[in-house]
């Protein structure tokens, strides 16, 4: 891995790398993780709008938080992860989602991007002045647990949703 990695907000400027993280995605038949890169990009601006959006608090279905999204890029403005930190937690999310959601694409993963990527969400994290942050992944995901536990955090009591999946809850102090 290039410790080249930075974090930066949704830009239109690098739609072609963009799309290429997406598609390769959409390939791999996985769930999109996080959320937002499940959002359509065929209208690339509009997307790229209600990310910049969602971070002011503007135009959120009903119950929804605001949250603030980022592109793990290198220095070639390659898209290798993402970054969904929400700034507040619902009772739902207290439970199941956590304040960070992010992701990996497929062929850069297992290369320790997961861990500098949650390392720089949780600079952000502070900047938005949340001291404990609560991170979840699902029970089967090794790797994520792992990268939690590579940023300091302590882990809580699982929650077993409807379907019965199991989702392990951490939190880190900042």
């Amino acid at each position: 891995m290039s410790n080249e990695v930075t974090l930066i907000k949704p830009t239109s400027e690098i739609k072609n790398e963009y799309l290429s993280f997406y598609q390769e995605w959409k390939d791999s038949g996985e769930n999109m993780v996080p959320w937002v890169i499940s959002k359509d990009p065929s209208d690339f601006n509009a997307m790229v709008q209600s990310l910049i959006d969602a971070e002011k608090g503007e135009n959120l279905p009903a119950n929804w938080v605001p949250d603030s999204t980022y592109w793990l890029v290198d220095k070639n403005n390659r898209v290798i992860g993402v970054v969904n930190i929400r700034h507040d937690l619902t009772e739902k999310l207290f439970r199941i989602g956590g304040h960070i959601g992010y992701g990996i694409r497929p062929t850069e993963r297992r290369k320790g991007y997961a861990t500098k990527l949650l390392a720089l969400s949780l600079e952000k994290v502070k900047e938005l002045s949340i001291t404990k942050v609560l991170i979840t992944c699902d029970e089967n995901n090794i790797g994520s647990a792992k990268t939690i536990l590579n940023n300091g955090g302590i882990e809580d009591s699982s929650f077993e949703e409807e379907d019965g999946n199991i989702v392990r809850r951490f939190w880190v102090e900042i």
